[in-house]
């Protein structure tokens, strides 16, 4: 395990609108605000997309992303991490669960989803932090470094 402290900063109460999408909306805001490191918090409904549920197969690198599409309204609790990419672009890392007549599906919104009717997030700003996302060469993602 590795870690890097910080201090909570600014905290921001957001409204995502019918059909935003996530995270670019997030990351949007984040970079006008310049957040560079933060942790999001989303409620709210999600209307379509996809989600990463996995890789295809668990031995694999870099891994195929197993995506599956969000079919109309969705209930969505998530929780996320900004952190500037190697050009210091802030990146939203986000898991959510979403629900649907009593079935759930659980997932990476990185491949981007939209929001139904009204989400809500509340980003809490972290200062003072040496976190970043870098490249990883066996995965091929943005890996989160401290």
């Amino acid at each position: 395990m590795k870690a890097s402290e910080g201090k909570i900063g600014r905290v921001f109460v957001v409204r995502l609108e019918d059909g935003d999408i996530v995270p670019a909306c997030i990351e949007k805001f984040a970079a006008e605000k310049s957040i560079k490191c933060g942790h999001v918090i989303l409620i709210g409904g999600i209307g379509g997309g996809e989600v990463v549920a996995g890789p295809r197969k668990t031995d694999e690198m870099p891994p195929d992303p197993l995506l599956l599409p969000v079919d109309g309204a969705h209930e969505v609790v998530g929780l996320g991490i900004i952190a500037p990419d190697r050009d210091g672009k802030p990146v939203l890392h986000i898991h959510a669960a979403l629900g649907r007549a009593g079935k759930t599906l659980t997932g990476c919104l990185r491949p981007g989803v939209s929001t139904w009717l009204v989400g809500e997030a509340i980003i809490y700003e972290i200062t003072g932090t040496s976190a970043r996302r870098l490249p990883d060469k066996d995965s091929g993602f943005d890996l989160l470094e401290v």
